[in-house]
């Protein structure tokens, strides 16, 4: 006969019915643990109390014996050879001693215990046995020293040992139902607990079918599921706002790209048609087509920049913020010979990427350089403060004023957003995301930008901050 394959045991693929095993399991384990404690504590003391009423009844010896006596009357009988004396579920004999081990007697035979507690070289004594198909609990001791009389009590086992064994009956009942119940009970407290995590499942699910991140989580509370339904949320909300903000930089770079794109293809065009490069704008178009290929390189590169920085793993270690201001100030002079540049560099020591940091500050003095007058001064200041709480570390800071025209109140906040260019700066080249990544540095290296007018004066002053090294 073909036997059916044994399909291997699996543990409960549902959260609740794991719980509720789990549940179940712990009030067993405990349940049983309790019963292996209790029931040999009970028997330990039925069995004594037992053993204390067999000693507490051969202290009546003498009665038993007298009441021996009269049975025997004038039969000519010993109480040695007479007959075990019942009184009530009791059992009395007594018992020759100085009998050699294995001499049977009425009752029990005598043992090499009796005879050893006859003379005295051995301790009175309990054993079990059975007589007349009935467990006794059997206490021997000494009747009569000079005679080597013994006496034995015996009482039934069963009797005496009766709540015991109710008392095991109880306990596997209250093992197994106890253990029952709280799987019972834990299934349904399971269901209300991870009801919200149901709830979680069931977005998680939506989301992944339908793509749409704006979905929320609807969970309240403080505990744990609580806190995962926040978090969750939390994590929609910013993953929505990446996306969001993704399509919009592809949005932006397309319409950057477009126009640049199609003034280089049109002067190509031009320059290819028959006579086009003996035509005597050919130079003003080359160029063109030179300059609109260099705005195209430098909107990449940004783009590039914009995307690396903050993503990829940066390499940190210890500079010298007023020796790269310096360096970034002699670069733009050699740049822009008419304008004045005023320095006041004081020695400040961060921890950051060099590159990184190098581009911020680069990309803030050339756009102070791009809107100051050609007689103009820049200023340019590096310093430390210390930090608000007093706890973080002193804050470095690059500072960079310029006297152009300054940028409208309503422009400020909005400046350091990717491709936004006012209508004054339109007219300049320049991507727009020049201020965009100075930020996006400033962010991941734990710090922050901002743009102030300047007061009084003309003009705009640029500040960068970032933790200094301790």
């Amino acid at each position: 006969m073909r036997q059916r394959p044994r399909l291997p045991l699996l543990p409960p693929r549902s959260l609740r019915a794991r719980v509720t095993l789990a549940g179940g399991l712990a009030v067993f384990v405990a349940l049983l643990a309790a019963a292996l404690v209790l029931y040999p504590a009970a028997d330990r003391d039925l069995h004594d109390q037992l053993d204390t009423s067999l000693i507490s009844t051969a202290t009546t010896s003498p009665k038993f014996a007298q009441q021996l006596k009269e049975q025997l009357g004038s039969s000519g009988g010993t109480l040695a050879s007479a007959a075990p004396l019942k009184v009530g579920d009791v059992l009395i004999q007594f018992v020759d001693g100085t009998q050699a081990a294995g001499t049977p007697t009425p009752f029990v035979p005598v043992s090499d215990a009796d005879t050893k507690l006859a003379l005295g070289d051995a301790p009175a004594y309990f054993t079990t046995i059975k007589y007349q198909g009935t467990d006794y609990r059997l206490y021997t001791s000494v009747y009569s020293a000079r005679a080597g009389m013994l006496l034995r009590v015996a009482k039934p086992q069963s009797d005496a040992l009766a709540p015991l064994s109710r008392l095991r009956d109880l306990l596997i009942g209250l093992v197994l139902g106890g253990a029952l119940a709280a799987a019972f009970a834990t299934r349904l407290l399971a269901g209300r607990v991870l009801r919200p995590v149901g709830a979680l499942t069931d977005t998680v699910e939506h989301v992944a079918r339908t793509q749409d991140l704006s979905t929320r989580v609807d969970v309240s509370g403080q505990d744990e599921i609580g806190r995962l339904g926040r978090s969750f949320t939390a994590m929609m909300s910013a993953l929505d706002g990446s996306i969001q903000q993704q399509r919009r930089l592809v949005a932006d770079a397309s319409h950057e790209l477009r126009t640049p794109l199609t003034s280089l293809t049109t002067n190509l065009e031009l320059l290819a048609e028959p006579g086009g490069l003996a035509d005597p704008q050919a130079a003003q178009l080359l160029a063109a087509a030179r300059e609109q290929s260099g705005e195209l390189k430098a909107l990449i590169n940004d783009l590039v920049d914009l995307a690396r920085y903050g993503e990829a793993e940066a390499h940190y270690e210890d500079l010298r913020l007023d020796l790269i201001a310096a360096e970034l100030v002699a670069r733009a002079a050699k740049r822009a010979p008419g304008l004045k540049f005023a320095t006041d560099l004081a020695p400040c020591l961060i921890t950051a990427d060099p590159d990184a940091i190098e581009r911020a500050l680069g990309n803030l003095l050339d756009n102070a350089v791009k809107w100051s007058p050609s007689d103009a001064t820049v200023r340019v200041v590096v310093g430390t403060s210390p930090s608000p709480d007093g706890a973080a570390p002193d804050r470095a800071w690059f500072s960079v004023a310029d006297e152009g025209p300054g940028i409208p109140e309503a422009d400020l906040p909005h400046i350091f957003d990717r491709f936004y260019r006012s209508t004054e700066a339109r007219a300049k080249p320049g991507s727009g995301l020049g201020l965009s990544i100075v930020r996006q540095i400033a962010d991941a290296h734990g710090g922050e930008v901002g743009a102030y007018s300047r007061d009084p004066g003309p003009g705009t002053e640029f500040r960068f901050i970032i933790p200094a090294a301790r």
